[in-house]
């Protein structure tokens, strides 16, 4: 898989093979992404899969204040857009000047320069250069030019189409089921494990403490089933509290803390960790004793048991 992104100076290490090619965004890959990639898959026929993504997100450049909250990293969406179908990524480097290009400038520079494109696959209603004067029409004209094939790909949803900002509001809103049902696969947050209090420790539930990056879509404060991802790939099962620590009086910025259940072996300081969210458990309470808080805590892990088994 190749997987390149401008950089002033760098030398150009784009794909020098024909290719079929889809554009979006793609924060997220969630179920509609899947079929778009699944389409450009079907039209492709001997030649490479290619994803052109974005980064930053375009409303970050022009309206920072109103930037929707990521809901991956970028090293995990290219993982994600591989996992799907995509033989190689493409990421776009967003600035003013690129919104600024023309339709057939994006046409030229991008999908013939770069990605040597046989065939372009996009979502219904995607539009592309300066204002969005881009659409179907104009890509399908530059196609029947340049000598590639342009389609618009139906979107895919239950009773509307599945969408990342679905998936925001179901994250907003505390229903990670919903969201696991429009990614098709839990929800993620992802972080490097640093020390916390160590009350969890003292209390005898252990937990690894990832602190939560403000651009990311984070569950509201609670406690939820989840699912701890290790460097390696293992996958153990989990009680997340997200949130302050009203209890404690409060920390400092939000915290996602992850008990593993039954394990009090782990050093896991240092590492890279995906918490999956699989059902949310009940919202957060300050207790008065720490005799109350405890007992909540061994009913809170029965109930992460219960709900990561059904």
């Amino acid at each position: 898989m190749a997987i390149w992104k401008a950089v002033e100076g760098a030398p150009d290490t784009s794909v020098s093979e024909p290719t079929a090619v889809t554009i979006g965004n793609f924060d997220g890959v969630h179920r509609g992404h899947q079929a778009l990639l699944a389409a450009t898959r079907a039209v492709a026929g001997e030649v490479a899969t290619l994803a052109i993504t974005f980064d930053p997100h375009p409303v970050a450049i022009f309206a920072p204040d109103r930037a929707p909250a990521r809901l991956t990293t970028l090293e995990r969406r290219i993982e994600l857009l591989h996992e799907h179908g995509a033989d190689h990524v493409r990421v776009l480097d967003f600035s003013r000047e690129m919104a600024a290009w023309s339709p057939d400038e994006f046409v030229r520079a991008v999908v013939l320069d770069q990605c040597h494109a046989r065939a372009v696959v996009v979502g219904e209603g995607f539009r592309y250069g300066s204002r969005a004067s881009g659409s179907i029409e104009s890509l399908a004209e530059s196609g029947r030019a340049h000598g590639f094939t342009a389609q618009e790909s139906a979107l895919a949803g239950d009773a509307e189409a599945f969408s990342s900002t679905r998936v925001r509001a179901a994250v907003a809103a505390g229903d990670v089921e919903q969201a696991t049902v429009l990614l098709g696969r839990p929800h993620e947050v992802e972080g490097v494990v640093v020390e916390g209090d160590r009350r969890g420790r003292e209390l005898g539930f252990p937990t690894a403490n990832v602190p939560v990056d403000d651009t990311y879509a984070v569950p509201p404060d609670g406690v939820y089933a989840t699912r701890l991802l290790l460097p390696d790939g293992t996958r153990l099962p989990g009680a997340t509290s997200v949130g302050t620590n009203p209890t404690f009086e409060g920390v400092r910025g939000r915290r996602v803390e992850t008990y593993v259940l039954d394990r009090e072996d782990l050093d896991l300081y240092g590492s890279r960790v995906r918490v999956e969210f699989v059902a949310r458990l009940r919202e957060m309470v300050a207790y008065t004793t720490l005799e109350a808080l405890v007992e909540q805590m061994h009913r809170d892990v029965a109930d992460a048991r219960v709900a990561l088994r059904s």
